[in-house]
């Protein structure tokens, strides 16, 4: 942002109940953050957190995927929308949709996501089902910068959750979805505040803060 006195402008895509969504707008608000989620987007005009959006008095929109022959006439429109609310960032909050990558790059070091897990490890779907697969020891979730590469790129906030005796799939992907909830929060509050920086080096650099991985223990 040129103007630190401007809020810093917030897109944010959904495609489901928009959890994440919904902690980032709360965030925002409790803690009095200079931003602003300008505009809600969803591939799909059920997505339940639409309601909750608008309920809260925040613009919504739908592009839906299924009128688009591609890819990439589906991401053109998207972008299009996108564009008319000038976004600092945009946020993916459950959105399920594989971008393009002419998508990635016109949103270069401005495309965040989430992914349920500890990156580079368990890129795609089933990821809680893959560390377990796995045996691994620890199980997290990641926020990072998009990058054409899926589930991949510089990675800004990572949670860190025990992986115990016992545990399925659900047990742990809810345990890692509430740590979710609190780590892209705290990404978001670093972007807002202008604490965020790419190097050249392709790692992320959040000036004044020493750790950015959270330990929550069970």
């Amino acid at each position: 942002m040129t103007d630190s006195t401007l809020p810093c402008r917030l897109v944010v895509l959904i495609s489901g109940r928009g959890s994440n969504m919904q902690a980032i707008a709360g965030h925002i608000e409790q803690a009095g953050l200079n931003g602003r989620i300008q505009v809600v987007i969803s591939n799909k005009a059920d997505a339940p957190g639409l309601d909750w959006a608008q309920r809260r008095g925040l613009a919504t929109e739908v592009v839906p995927h299924r009128e688009f022959a591609t890819r990439e006439a589906f991401d053109d429109a998207l972008a299009r929308v996108i564009d008319r609310y000038q976004p600092d960032y945009v946020l993916l909050a459950g959105f399920m949709r594989i971008l393009t990558t002419g998508f990635v790059q016109r949103y270069a070091g401005k495309l965040v996501n989430i992914h349920p897990s500890l990156l580079p490890s368990f890129p795609g779907l089933n990821t809680h089902q893959q560390a377990l697969d796995a045996g691994v020891q620890f199980h997290g979730c990641s926020v990072h910068f998009v990058t054409p590469v899926l589930d991949h790129g510089p990675i800004i906030a990572q949670s860190l959750v025990p992986v115990l005796q016992g545990d399925d799939a659900q047990t742990l992907a809810g345990r890692v979805l509430a740590t979710e909830h609190q780590v892209y929060t705290q990404a978001v509050q670093w972007l807002v505040e202008g604490r965020v920086a790419l190097q050249p080096d392709g790692r992320v650099h959040v000036s004044g803060v020493a750790q950015r991985g959270f330990y929550f223990p069970a």
